[in-house]
């Protein structure tokens, strides 16, 4: 047994024979919750604290006490995710670690997944108000699991371990570890899947569960895993993973009592999350310009045809209005008054979806030195409307896919945050926004008997697809520079696409044919957005394979560019079935690497072909030989078009960013473009003509905004508008009273549209 593993055996033993709360001075957890609610609540202050005692009088201690707990964080991290063998969690880093006070506060977090600030924090406070401390029971060595999305998480696939860390009989913080599952065991294969409508369709639900003590898990709780999922190895070994990351943590924190002392060690954590309140509400302070900022995102669920039950045969389309009020106190609010129901599908956002969202953006445009934590969460008020997508009341529906909701939200958040940056004069901080993660390719596979021989025997012959080459998106420009080409995911911002053959050695089925720019996918403007790309990716040595495709923004736009840029572009879909591809390999013709410009893939192929405007379908049968093509997006562009420079639009065609009668029509530049040297020779004269004519055809064509506004509002008093976007404004107006009078009152109208 191990100095800790002894410490640990000893701590449940002076529990045991105390039999006292666990809480801190006798207190019950419930006890410790209540007081510090009410003290935050009345002074605004995180417990009342009106200084930082030890960060004013030993602020080399303090600082050193935080880098030390948050470098066991990390710490905990890099080694754990060696432990998992899963791939998304190995290469793309998909994992985080957290510690909480006793009452459910998140300290500090480490790098990776950093949506999970505050979704530990609701699962600790909700076990202490269901009273694990006096039914369950909370001992050291326990261990609880959970991916509830009701009671904190962001989507079902993200599954939590917890631990409770005691120090002489008292229970002195939680650690908390998250990995992200390639599988749980749904109705259908995959991570992030559209197909579910209600929450028994998800997989497996572990509900703030105790899952093991004395730092073992259940026998049972091992076998329902192992029986549960299609992916039983991934599922233990994170397991695993998690666990040995909280305990490092535990470790950690016993050393650093040990060194400092309890009282110090708690004097600190109460600091650190009022500090993290305070940095908030100063970076607010310098960094936006007092105000209100609106904003407004889409989300299209074009199910119509593709739905499987007659719930979700219908396409949707998504209402994400976005309110901030920037105060001059340095405090924020986020108000979705207006946002769409719930409904029967699978992008049902939980509340503490929403805010792990907030925190993965505020952690990047405005608390960069990694100081987050709960404290940011009480300098900033929120309203996500019970019983809409962003907070439904139904805990039966599905949350299998919240990220349909939370990516396109963020949009707006960026593009309110960025307005108020650029009122300040911070252009270089402005983000237009971010091309959102799809086409995410989810399913599975059956090996043929004579490929699954070469596969260890313990594995077995399914095979998950879930690649996470999807994290590398175009981010959008800032009001400075271009955006971020292929390389950006707004939920890990450290994540990358991983290797090629990371991907291949798990999906065994499945080879990949390319990897390539997908030229004309990123946002024009004076500022472009990054560029996207696309791949194409073949099945050989399969029994039987399904695959399904998500796809955002699909039909419509989430949000627009900045300032005059243009979006990036949509999704669409495009795959081959029975084709002549073995043939073509053998007799060495060209088979297709993309679908550049759309419409090429076919030139390629012989089969049956499949291509549509909507970027998602629902899992479809492949055989061996068959072709998928899948596409990552780019991000929106900043200003006209027309003032970006030439020799900038001439790189765009060089480096295939853009084609030559894209930049034509969009940018008027005109040219001869070579496609073996990739060499772009400009027509001057000819350019000069073409931007001559697009800025006579503007004149022409543009009108003033009082004009504008009076189209606009005739159309709505006629109510001509699609069906799609009529069913969307209705649905709000049924669970929005405050949203229709505001509706009614900007446009004129009574009864909302027509």
């Amino acid at each position: 047994m191990s100095i800790e593993n002894e410490r640990v055996a000893g701590e449940k033993r002076r529990v045991r024979e105390d039999g006292d709360e666990i809480g801190w001075d006798g207190r019950s957890l419930q006890e410790m919750l209540r007081e510090t609610e009410a003290l935050t609540e009345e002074t605004g202050r995180y417990r009342g604290l009106e200084r930082l005692e030890m960060k004013e009088e030993s602020r080399f201690e303090y600082e050193r006490l935080y880098s030390r707990l948050r470098g066991a964080l990390v710490s905990a991290r890099e080694t754990a995710l060696h432990v998992s063998a899963s791939p998304i969690v190995r290469e793309i880093g998909e994992l985080c670690f957290q510690i909480y006070t006793p009452e459910g506060d998140s300290i500090a977090v480490s790098t990776g997944i950093i949506v999970h600030v505050h979704t530990g924090s609701l699962a600790i406070k909700w076990m202490i108000e269901q009273d694990y401390e006096h039914d369950r029971g909370i001992e050291p060595g326990d261990i609880f699991c959970n991916n509830d999305n009701d009671l904190g998480n962001v989507h079902t696939t993200d599954v939590h371990t917890i631990v409770p860390i005691f120090h002489d009989g008292e229970l002195v913080a939680w650690a908390d570890g998250v990995t992200h599952e390639i599988d749980i065991g749904g109705m259908s294969a995959g991570h992030t899947s559209p197909v579910h409508t209600r929450r028994f369709e998800d997989g497996i639900y572990a509900t703030c569960e105790k899952v093991g003590k004395d730092d073992e898990r259940f026998q049972d709780w091992k076998v329902r895993g192992e029986r549960s999922t299609r992916t039983p190895q991934y599922w233990d070994l994170d397991e695993k993973c998690r666990i040995a990351g909280c305990h490092m943590i535990r470790e950690a924190v016993h050393d650093i009592i040990d060194d400092v002392g309890a009282e110090t060690f708690k004097q600190f954590t109460r600091e650190a999350v009022e500090e993290g309140r305070q940095t908030m509400e100063s970076r607010v302070q310098e960094r936006l310009f007092p105000g209100t900022y609106q904003s407004t995102s889409f989300a299209a669920m074009p199910f119509e045809e593709e739905g499987w039950k007659p719930e979700q045969q219908r396409d949707h389309l998504i209402h994400l209005p976005v309110e901030m009020e920037v105060e001059t106190d340095g405090t924020m609010s986020v108000d979705m008054e207006g946002a769409s129901p719930q409904g029967d599908h699978s992008f049902n956002a939980a509340e503490g979806s929403m805010t792990g969202g907030l925190w993965v953006s505020m952690t990047q445009c405005l608390l960069h030195d990694g100081k987050v934590n709960d404290g940011s969460h009480i300098a900033l008020d929120t309203n996500f409307p019970e019983g809409s997508i962003t907070n439904p009341d139904d805990p039966q529906l599905s949350f299998h896919a919240p990220w349909g909701t939370i990516m396109p939200t963020f949009q707006s958040v960026w593009q309110n945050v960025s307005q108020g940056f650029f009122s300040r004069g911070f252009r270089e901080e402005v983000v237009t926004g971010y091309s959102e993660t799809s086409d995410t390719l989810q399913g599975g596979g059956t090996l043929m008997e004579s490929m699954a021989q070469l596969i260890p025997d313990e594995v077995g012959d399914y095979y998950p697809i879930g690649p996470f080459d999807l994290s590398c998106q175009g981010l959008g420009a800032s009001a400075v520079r271009d955006g971020l080409d292929w390389g950006y995911a707004m939920w890990n911002p450290e994540s990358d696409m991983g290797d090629i053959e990371e991907w291949e050695l798990t999906q065994w089925g499945t080879q990949y044919l390319s990897r390539q720019v997908k030229t004309d996918s990123a946002g024009h403007g004076k500022y472009r957005g990054g560029s996207g790309w696309e791949g194409v990716m073949t099945f050989m040595g399969n029994d039987e394979a399904s695959l399904l495709k998500t796809a955002q923004p699909d039909v419509t736009f989430s949000v627009a560019g900045m300032s005059g840029g243009y979006p990036g572009s949509t999704k669409y879909a495009v795959r081959a079935h029975d084709t002549d591809l073995q043939a073509r390999a053998r007799q060495e013709e060209p088979y297709p690497v993309g679908d550049t410009p759309p419409g090429t893939f076919e030139e390629d192929i012989d089969g049956d072909i499949v291509r549509t405007e909507r970027g998602t379908y629902f899992p479809k049968q492949f055989d061996n030989y068959d072709l998928v093509h899948f596409q990552m997006g780019g991000g929106p562009g900043w200003g006209d078009p027309l003032d970006r420079p030439v020799e900038k639009v001439v790189e765009d065609v060089e480096d295939q960013i853009f084609s030559p009668g894209t930049v034509e029509d969009v940018y008027g530049v005109v040219g001869e473009f070579d496609e073996d040297t990739l060499d772009f020779e400009i027509d001057e004269d000819a350019t000069d003509e073409a931007r001559e004519r697009i800025r006579e055809r503007r004149d022409a064509e543009s009108m003033t905004y009082d004009e504008f506004f009076d189209q606009e509002r005739q159309r709505v008093a006629e109510a001509d508008v699609s069906d799609q976007v009529a069913t969307m404004y209705e649905e709000v107006f049924d669970i929005s009273e405050a949203f229709a009078e505001e509706f009614e009152a900007f446009w004129g109208t009574k009864g909302g549209l027509g």
